[in-house]
């Protein structure tokens, strides 16, 4: 589970923004059997879910974008990347002192009974500077720390990673941690394991994560589980079936090469091609008794909504029976909010989410705010001032008397009391404009 993750000079957010997962004690007496898992060897109450909040371009994205940028980097940068390539890191631009300063990514989790800390912070050029700590009992210990080319390792829990270091095969714009994986170091292995299960997602567009969802409907248990998901949202669906591409059937104006090459798959690999995904209905007669079945193609006939449901079942699944985290970015867009929070439930359930699996969203739905689904230390803010810059807050970071546990979250978010809104003033005279450039005409 994370603890802890933390940007700077990344994006929007040019000053150091932490999010925590560790419960406050703020909050100790709300939703504590369900919104909170308890690690008994390091004594941690740690959230299951964490919901963002704020204005359009305000940093929501940005941030939930920081962590799949930390994820694909770790787990690529020793083997998609040759010496003298870019790494794809953005730094906060609208400052000149920021500019070309270094982005720096720290995040804090548990694995397998042990604490990790790990961070690093690169420029489009090169790794400045990156650390490994790791607590197996009660000490935190230093595994390494690197500055620039300058590397300290522990003399006997980091030995693998002190040969490829003085082979000389660590790349200034390549990580150590990835690169002692790949010559089989047990910690950068297990590091390494841990963010392969650190699922980023977009929730404005299904399509990257569809496939998975539908090579799950292959096995029965996992698509009777997805089945029961799909009634459980009550969209209609009784059954779902792959249709395979039938090779009479490939349209005439597909290009020649993608044709050839489908057909070549097809023979020499035997590989299989969906074309639609098949959802059954039940129909009715004029009494209202069932009749019959009728299917229903997800792609031309069911609505924007079901179709990113489907999408995300595999997902949420996968994450929720492995105990994983998943991140999503718009979870709310083309969903109904009471369906967002039937997700949100679903992790919250002790029952139904017994590894302790951890979502992390943003989200425009203010709904959710008065739903009394979340503690104060789970709402959380980004908001950005004059200059650009985009900070993050929680609504426990607020003071008791400010902030009461029972008061109307969503109310007083909406009318600003927590900040992290927009601000609206120029549409209270934009009439008063566009009449203007009415009468210059």
């Amino acid at each position: 589970m994370i603890l802890q993750f933390s940007i700077k000079n990344y994006r929007t957010f040019k000053e150091k923004a932490v999010l925590s997962l560790i419960a406050s004690n703020y909050d100790k007496d709300t939703r504590e059997n369900e919104n909170i898992a308890y690690n008994e060897k390091f004594g941690l109450r740690l959230l299951k879910n964490a919901v963002i909040y704020g204005a359009n371009a305000s940093g929501k994205s940005k941030l939930l974008d920081a962590f799949g940028f930390m994820r694909h980097y770790v787990l690529t940068s020793s083997k998609e990347s040759q010496k003298g390539d870019e790494i794809d890191v953005f730094p906060f631009r609208l400052n000149s002192a920021t500019e070309k300063e270094p982005s720096e990514f720290e995040i804090i989790f548990i694995y397998k009974d042990t604490l990790y800390r790990y961070g690093f912070e690169v420029t489009r050029k090169k790794v400045i500077s990156e650390w490994l700590y790791y607590k197996p009992k009660t000490k935190e210990i230093e595994l390494f720390y690197r500055e620039d080319n300058k590397f300290d390792t522990h003399p006997r829990s980091f030995t693998k990673g002190k040969t490829v270091i003085k082979e000389g095969l660590v790349r200034d714009n390549a990580l150590l941690l990835s690169v002692a994986a790949q010559f089989n170091d047990k910690t950068s292995i297990n590091v390494l394991d841990w963010f392969e299960r650190l699922k980023t997602i977009s929730g404005l567009n299904e399509s990257g994560y569809r496939g998975f969802t539908m090579s799950k409907t292959e096995d029965p248990v996992h698509k009777a589980k997805i089945l029961d998901l799909l009634k459980a949202a009550d969209l209609g669906i009784r059954d779902i079936n792959l249709q395979k591409l039938d090779i009479d059937k490939l349209p005439k104006d597909l290009p020649k090469e993608l044709r050839d090459k489908i057909l070549r798959e097809m023979h020499e690999e035997k590989a299989e091609f969906i074309s639609d995904v098949l959802t059954t209905h039940k129909k009715y007669d004029i009494n209202g008794r069932s009749i019959d079945n009728v299917n229903f193609s997800l792609d031309d006939d069911e609505s924007s909504g079901t179709r990113k449901f489907f999408a995300l079942t595999g997902p949420i699944l996968d994450v929720i029976e492995n105990g994983y985290t998943l991140v999503v970015d718009e979870l709310d867009s083309k969903l109904h909010p009471n369906l967002v929070c039937k997700i949100v439930s679903l992790f919250n359930s002790k029952e139904l989410n017994p590894k302790n699996a951890q979502l992390i969203f943003n989200t425009h739905d203010t709904n959710l705010l008065s739903a009394g689904l979340f503690r104060r230390d789970q709402i959380w803010f980004t908001d950005k001032n004059k200059f650009g810059e985009a900070k993050l807050y929680s609504l426990g970071d607020f003071k008791s008397d400010e902030v009461k546990k029972n008061e109307p979250y969503e109310e007083n978010y909406i009318r600003g009391k927590y900040g992290a809104i927009p601000f609206l003033g120029f549409f209270e005279n934009l009439n008063t404009i566009l009449s203007h450039h009415e009468n210059e005409k």
